[in-house]
């Protein structure tokens, strides 16, 4: 079992000195026992403050929403999801019967939650520096490429804004169906909005993904002339 930690190792970058710790972030909740929630919780706010930090200083002139959203951006479990995919964590979770079967090794959440894990892990294995170093190598490309010049808000947000400067109510969401089997479902979401008779309607693969399509689609209706 060592070897394959090693050669996961050697694709993220850092070797541990106590590969149980490594181990313990590799552990779904579904597998039992000692699992990689408290390591996820402790590496979500190191990752939320390393890259944090790095805008701070990389974007001197940025205001407080800019840099939020730019962070906001970068930490999502989207570029999390994508992050695994690069290291091929899949290939090493310990996950229970049922995720397996369902295919939970290529769910984002999972493999976004098994990344936080593992940030957790390299910081109570080498402390803060090493750690944030190692933060910094991974996102070094997504860094780089980061401008205040692309910086958009979603489409809940812009669709908020948008009735809140009006003095509209806020917008609701609500899951109205969920199709598909557990490892590949569809949610679909209906957007109710004050000023409209009817909800509008957004789906996608997950109920975030869902709500923003919904948000957007409200949004093209209210920008339409005449609307």
């Amino acid at each position: 079992m060592s070897s394959l930690y090693q050669k996961l190792c050697r694709r993220i970058g850092y070797f541990f000195a106590d590969l149980g710790l490594l181990e313990l972030a590799l552990t779904h909740r579904s597998y039992g026992g000692k699992n990689n929630e408290r390591l996820e919780f402790l590496g979500d706010s190191i990752l939320n403050y390393v890259i944090a930090e790095d805008l701070f200083h990389r974007f001197p002139k940025a205001k407080e929403g800019e840099l939020s959203r730019l962070r906001a951006s970068l930490v999502k479990g989207d570029t999390l999801a994508e992050l695994a995919r690069e290291f091929q964590l899949g290939d090493f979770l310990k996950l229970g019967a049922g995720e397996l079967k369902s295919g939970g090794f290529r769910r984002d959440s999972i493999l976004a939650d098994t990344v936080e894990g593992i940030i957790g892990a390299m910081y109570l294995d080498a402390g803060m520096d090493t750690c944030k170093n190692q933060i910094l190598e991974w996102y070094k490309t997504r860094l780089d490429a980061t401008s205040l010049n692309v910086v958009t808000k979603d489409a809940k947000t812009r669709l908020q804004e948008y009735l809140q400067a009006r003095k509209h109510g806020l917008p609701q969401y609500e899951v109205v169906n969920i199709d598909g089997e557990p490892h590949d479902q569809t949610f679909f979401v209906h957007c109710h909005i004050e000023i409209f008779d009817q909800a509008v309607e957004g789906k996608g693969n997950s109920r975030r993904i869902a709500e923003q399509n919904a948000a957007a689609e409200a949004l093209s209706q209210l920008e339409k002339p005449n609307a």
